[in-house]
């Protein structure tokens, strides 16, 4: 019987969930879906500069269980970027951060998405914050 799943730790969701070539009809396009926890690897190691070992511990798993999550991102990521597919992020298996003071360390969960797209610190002012 095979061991079960563990949850991958993500703070964030995408802010888009489908990227992909514009200059082709809707019909042509054949669509690879990237899981959420594939796109947190991605955003910590590539986007934050944080190391397989670093992301482990922040999506609380082991460093090959990143290292295999990554090395499959980035397949899907260049297989779209050559040959022209669509992308989708949606499903895989993962928790949200509960964006609590000592959820995970990372500052990242704790910051909300302002009505304009941009991340601002709670407590900070925002342009377009409701009061």
């Amino acid at each position: 019987m095979p061991r079960p799943r563990k949850c991958r730790r993500v703070c964030c969701m995408p802010v888009s969930e489908s990227f992909g070539p514009l200059d082709r009809p809707l019909c042509e396009r054949r669509t690879i879906v990237m899981t959420v926890d594939e796109f947190e690897t991605i955003r910590l190691i590539d986007l934050e500069g944080l190391s397989q070992e670093e992301c482990a511990i922040r999506m609380a798993v082991a460093r090959t269980t990143v290292q295999a999550i990554y090395n499959s991102a980035r397949v899907k990521l260049a297989e779209c970027l050559v040959r022209g597919m669509r992308l989708d992020i949606s499903g895989g298996d993962y928790t949200l951060c509960e964006a609590e003071p000592n959820s995970c360390g990372c500052g990242h969960c704790r910051k909300r998405r302002c009505q304009n797209g941009d991340e601002e610190q709670q407590g900070a002012d925002c342009p377009n914050r409701q009061n």
